[in-house]
């Protein structure tokens, strides 16, 4: 049974990554089902109807991007504050903190190397997001199409990796690591282990 502790620093981070992520992941929720442009069209057009009033469907959906801009703009301030993050998380284990896990050694069991290899894929994936998302913010316009494509591509390695790290937690927490959760909240070791 691994009996691992976690610094401040490491549930700081820890928790400020996934509260980000989370919060971004609201954004492109709302961008895709209530704040969605058509759907905030519509509901304009049909209040406009019984005014007697009308507006184009171009015309209606630049409206509708208006009215939503300052929630998307949320979307742009949090992807700032992690790509802070991130940078400072990759920063480090160059001053002895939250070291990268090797998945190469040879003597990790198969869950173990599992577990490194889903967090290294994870960075990777993160890295592209960030990556995409900045240039689709600051780089050359010709570009701007193709990045936004990689970048929705986001929601599809974001979820699972979420879904599999939450399951891996409950199981661990149920089986060989009881406290788990406590540890990485308060970072007090179980009673068991003290």
């Amino acid at each position: 049974m691994e009996h691992k502790s976690y610094s401040g620093i490491y549930r700081i981070m820890h928790w400020a990554i996934a509260i980000n992520m989370l919060l971004l992941l609201v954004t492109i929720f709302l961008r895709l089902t209530w704040m969605n442009k058509d759907n905030v069209a519509d509901i304009i057009q049909n209040y406009l109807a019984t005014k007697d009033q009308t507006l184009s469907r171009d015309e209606l959906i630049v409206l509708a991007k208006q009215i939503r801009k300052p929630m998307w703009d949320w979307h742009i301030y949090l992807g700032y504050v992690l790509t802070g993050l991130f940078f400072l998380r990759l920063m480090l284990p160059f001053f002895g903190s939250m070291k990268f896990s090797n998945p190469f050694n040879n003597q990790l069991s198969t869950k173990v190397k599992f577990q490194y290899w889903v967090y290294l894929v994870f960075y990777f994936c993160f890295a592209i997001s960030l990556i995409t998302g900045l240039i689709i913010k600051f780089g050359p316009k010709d570009m701007k199409d193709f990045m936004e494509e990689i970048h929705e591509l986001s929601l599809y390695y974001l979820i699972p990796f979420i879904l599999i790290h939450l399951a891996g937690v409950f199981y661990a927490e149920f089986t060989s690591q009881q406290g788990l959760i406590s540890k990485i909240i308060s970072g007090k070791k179980s009673p068991k282990e003290q």
